[in-house]
């Protein structure tokens, strides 16, 4: 691996774990953005469920008070259910076009939530329907590690607070990107190389988490936000340029 290479994956590292740490998810919105230059999607949606659970992990103990497992169930459960079909896909996503999905994806949502500014409590569908944008989320997280976004967009509608976000986003990425990962452990999908490049991103992906959680613990509810979506958006929009750019 040379010092570019080495570089980018080390830049993706820091940048996923310090929105993992700053939002409780966020490390595959973030790292995919940059690995996805040097690192085809078979290798780089791996190294991202790693990257992430570790991160979940490291911010365990100080997030610990704020688990709300009941408000997540639901979530969890459709997630679970959601992300082997996710996971089954992984192998059949084309590097471009997969490349220009998720690019799109980090431009449209974080300016969905942004233009959310009025303070919104709907109750629609009750524990039902959060299991099903649990479902939709864990088909993301399967496929890309994406399990994040629209969980976060459903909580925006649902009015909840940034602890109870912050809480639900916890329990939920590290149950349904955890069994993601394992899955694809199982399933012969994770390379000795994706375990190597691992190792080398994991500094970073630990110390952004740290970072991102001293982050979290000194902003308000809205400078939170938007700190999130602003970096999010500028990944999607790099990500976009680079998979439509001439060569």
């Amino acid at each position: 691996m040379d010092a570019v290479t080495y570089a980018i994956l080390l830049a993706g590292a820091l940048a996923g774990g310090f929105v993992s740490g700053l939002a409780g998810f966020g490390t595959a919105l973030m790292a995919l953005g940059i690995w996805l230059y040097v690192l085809p999607p078979a290798i780089a949606v791996p190294l991202v469920l790693i990257c992430s659970v570790s991160s979940q992990l490291s911010t365990l103990r100080s997030m610990w008070r704020l688990l709300d497992f009941k408000l997540a169930l639901p979530f969890v459960a459709g997630g679970l259910a959601g992300m082997p079909i996710g996971a089954l896909l992984v192998t059949r996503a084309d590097p471009q076009t997969f490349k220009l999905s998720v690019g799109v994806m980090l431009l449209v949502f974080p300016a969905a939530l942004y233009f959310i500014r009025t303070p919104m409590a709907f109750g629609f569908g009750g524990r039902p329907a959060d299991a099903a944008v649990g479902f939709a989320g864990g088909i993301l997280g399967g496929l890309a590690g994406l399990s994040g976004p629209l969980p976060t967009l459903w909580a925006s509608v649902r009015g909840w607070t940034k602890d109870q976000r912050r809480g639900v986003f916890q329990i939920f990425n590290g149950s349904v990107l955890g069994a993601a990962l394992c899955l694809q452990i199982a399933s012969g999908f994770v390379k000795v190389e994706v375990f190597w490049l691992a190792l080398l991103a994991l500094p970073g992906t630990l110390v952004g988490a740290w970072l991102g959680m001293r982050a979290y613990q000194a902003l308000s509810d809205r400078n939170f936000y938007d700190v999130v979506l602003a970096l999010l958006f500028l990944s999607g929009a790099g990500l976009v340029w680079s998979s439509i750019a001439p060569s």
